[in-house]
């Protein structure tokens, strides 16, 4: 009996291997399975940006009307999507649902609420009923636990209580040092240092930011538990905007220690927080189609996977380790079986660069032509091949398109990433890509020509020139940043140096054409913008 159950296990292990799946080319997509998805907020790149890849992949994409969604000024209405989620249950494949948006409205929401601890436990509940009401319907949540002000202007004034805006650094470091000592790591000096920022944080600001905080870490461990209950199929929290040793870190390890038995393929914490819904709606999708696929990583030279990129607090390696069982792929050790290739461009020192610093040129670094030459190889074996451009945050490495370009490598990736955060870039790479063999070529070059406007041509160039000209306009806020009246004008003169950049550095594919290129600034701000061709 057991050499039949091993038998049964060898044949289903090898109609999984790549060799055996229907090819990328011939695979038909499926067309008009419905996924209900309810994203963070409606930023372009948590809604439209995120929908776009599932329904390129064939699926019926379904989103609340954007009156429900959370905005940069408004949180969302919860009970109007917990309504707009039943009514649209049945006949859905899936739901991936945003707890942060069910459960406070957006992700700013979960950051500066006035909800109850009862309001909130209420809400987290719903998922029970939920689940009761539609034992069939597999629910997917993604949800984050709240950052840690790096900076008194971190992201801007507020999305944060004033106060800590007012008290960010303090909090900061008294964060980082409880972080430290309780992991064993603090030295003699360090906890009298902790001590003494722990008195100098007026009692007003540490006890709202103690309450947010265990608000919303209460309410993380009440979802852990339904998902441990099967009311949720998945699970996957996000560090936002953490760093190794801050109060964000320190919550990480006591959820991911809280979390032990409900297992890898049900649970995840990683970094990240824009990234979360694309990984998701890829494990929905893949799940739906009994596929796992085979993914290879690759790093650049120095200290590649060991690297700790900004705005991350782990091991990019270890995010990666992880992410990809959450997305619902598996690792290989070898390149040669791989459905996808991930090959990463980190810097080999390790550290993370601002994509709108001045050292951001076109010059190659150590080590830039490194990971041209890996990847290049890669794409010669005819290896599926996706970028993520992880050596600057906030935008693209100007070395490195520079050389993809003049080797003639852009359209000849599978996709490409290198926006905002390195784990907002490899976790939507990583659903992207691993859903591109569902998808014709044209729809892959689209969201490839997508990213390259907007990571590498809108935020590691254009952003810079754009800031610099609406400064002087008329109705621009320099205090908040806000656009306000000179937005009408950065949309337009954004869209003349966007189309001026792609003309001289973006060599389009037949079929794909910038006639129609135009950008907005849903936000009221340069950070975020939305483009379409």
């Amino acid at each position: 009996m057991k050499k039949i159950f091993m038998l049964l296990s060898i044949a289903l292990c090898l109609t999984l291997l790549p060799g055996n799946l229907t090819p990328a080319a011939a695979a038909p997509a499926v067309q008009g399975k419905k996924i209900i998805f309810i994203p963070l907020d409606n930023r372009p790149i948590t809604d439209k940006e995120t929908r776009e890849v599932a329904e390129k992949a064939g699926y019926n994409i379904v989103v609340p009307p954007e009156t429900l969604l959370g905005t940069r000024d408004q949180h969302g209405d919860p009970d109007g999507l917990w309504q707009w989620l039943r009514e649209n249950a049945p006949g859905a494949k899936a739901a991936v649902v945003s707890t942060d948006a069910m459960l406070y409205g957006s992700l700013v929401g979960s950051r500066n609420h006035e909800l109850t601890q009862e309001q909130i436990t209420e809400r987290v509940n719903r998922f029970q009923k939920l689940h009761q009401d539609f034992p069939r319907l597999p629910v997917y949540g993604f949800g984050t636990i709240l950052r840690t002000l790096l900076t008194a202007t971190h992201s801007g004034a507020g999305m944060e209580p004033a106060i800590y805006q007012q008290n960010a650094v303090k909090i900061r470091d008294y964060s980082a040092l409880r972080d430290k000592t309780e992991m064993g790591l603090a030295s003699k000096k360090e906890q009298r240092a902790m001590q003494k920022l722990e008195k100098e944080i007026a009692p007003t600001v540490m006890e709202d930011w103690t309450h947010r905080h265990n608000l919303n870490y209460n309410a993380n461990k009440a979802l852990m538990d339904l998902t441990r209950q099967n009311n949720l199929s998945f699970l996957l929290l996000g560090g936002d905007d953490g760093a190794l040793y801050s109060q964000t870190h320190y919550e990480i390890r006591h959820l991911q220690e809280y979390g032990q038995n409900i297992g890898k393929t049900k649970f995840q914490v990683t970094s990240g927080a824009d990234e979360l819904a694309m990984v998701m709606l890829c494990r929905a999708i893949l799940d739906d189609k009994r596929d796992i696929p085979f993914v290879y990583t690759a790093y650049n030279i120095g200290k590649g996977r060991d690297t700790i990129p900004a705005y991350c607090n782990e091991k990019i390696g270890d995010d990666m380790d992880n992410t990809i069982i959450a997305a619902g792929g598996m690792q290989i050790p070898a390149p040669e079986r791989a459905e996808l290739i991930l090959a990463i461009n980190t810097n080999p020192d390790g550290k993370t660069g601002s994509a709108n610093n001045p050292d951001n040129t076109i010059v190659p670094r150590k080590g830039t032509m490194p990971f041209v030459h890996m990847v290049k190889d890669f794409v010669s074996k005819g290896y599926p091949t996706a970028v993520a451009d992880i050596a600057y945050g906030n935008g693209a490495d100007n070395a490195l398109m520079n050389e993809l370009h003049k080797a003639d490598l852009q359209f000849k990736l599978l996709a490409y990433g290198g926006w905002n955060t390195a784990t907002n870039t490899t976790g939507f790479l990583l659903g992207t890509g691993m859903l591109a063999k569902w998808m014709d070529r044209q729809a892959q070059e689209e969201l490839m020509l997508t990213r390259y406007l907007e990571d590498w041509g809108y935020q590691a160039n254009v952003r810079q020139s754009l800031g610099s000209a609406v400064w002087s306009q008329p109705g621009y806020n320099q205090t908040t940043g806000n656009l306000d009246g000179a937005r009408d004008f950065a949309a337009t003169q954004g869209t003349i140096l966007l189309t001026d950049f792609a003309q001289q550095n973006i060599n389009l594919p037949a079929g794909l054409s910038l006639e129609k290129l135009h950008i907005t600034h849903p936000w009221n701000r340069l950070f975020e913008c939305a483009i379409y061709f």
